[in-house]
C-alpha cells in the first residue's frame, strides 16, 4: 500500500484551484465540487500534475504553469484564412468571436476570429489558452487511492466528471 500522506502516482486527488490568465480568472472549482483526478494519469495538463507530487493533504501551493507545459505554444499553423465570400453570414465578423468549424471528416472543430480584412477572415484554432502562463492556486481537499478498475481505466469513476 502506498504512502497516503502526500501525492504520488495512482492516487486520486481531489484539488480545489483558480486559475488565473493574464491577472484574470478564467477557470475556478469555487461553488462547486472539486477537481477530481488520478495522479500521473495524464488527466491534467502536465505542468500542473508535476508540481503536485509531494503536496498533502490540506496544503496549498501558488503553481506557475509555463505555456509549453499547459495548453502548448502557439502554433503558426493553426491559423487559417477563409475568404470572406465563403464565411457563413448569421456568424458576425467580429475579432475574438468563437465559431465550430467540422472538418471533412466530420470532427468540430473549435476557432476564434483572430482577424479579418477585405479579403479574408483569419481563424485561429490554437488553445484559447496556448502561449498562455497559467497561474494555478491550489488547495488538495482529498487523497485515496485508487480503485483497480481507475488505474485500468486510467481516470476516477463516479464523483463529477469535467
Amino acid at each position: 500500500m502506498s504512502d497516503l500522506s502526500k501525492i504520488e502516482d495512482g492516487q486520486v486527488v481531489s484539488m480545489d484551484y483558480t486559475l488565473r490568465v493574464d491577472g484574470e480568472i478564467v477557470d475556478s472549482s469555487e461553488g462547486q465540487a472539486p477537481l477530481e483526478f488520478l495522479q500521473g494519469a495524464g488527466n491534467i495538463i502536465p505542468g500542473l500534475e508535476q508540481e503536485l507530487y509531494g503536496m498533502t493533504l490540506g496544503s496549498s501551493k501558488e503553481i506557475v504553469v509555463l505555456p509549453e507545459d499547459g495548453y502548448g505554444v502557439i502554433d503558426p499553423d493553426a491559423f487559417i484564412d477563409v475568404p470572406r465570400d465563403q464565411f457563413p453570414a448569421d456568424i458576425p465578423l467580429e475579432e475574438g468571436v468563437e465559431i465550430t468549424v467540422t472538418e471533412e471528416d466530420g470532427t468540430p472543430m473549435n476557432a476564434r476570429i483572430d482577424s479579418i480584412n477585405d479579403e479574408y477572415v483569419v481563424l485561429d484554432f490554437n488553445h484559447p489558452l496556448a502561449g498562455k502562463e497559467l497561474h494555478f492556486s491550489t488547495k488538495i481537499v482529498g487523497l485515496r487511492q485508487a480503485s483497480a478498475e481507475e488505474t485500468e481505466h486510467g481516470h476516477v469513476h463516479g464523483g463529477h466528471e469535467h
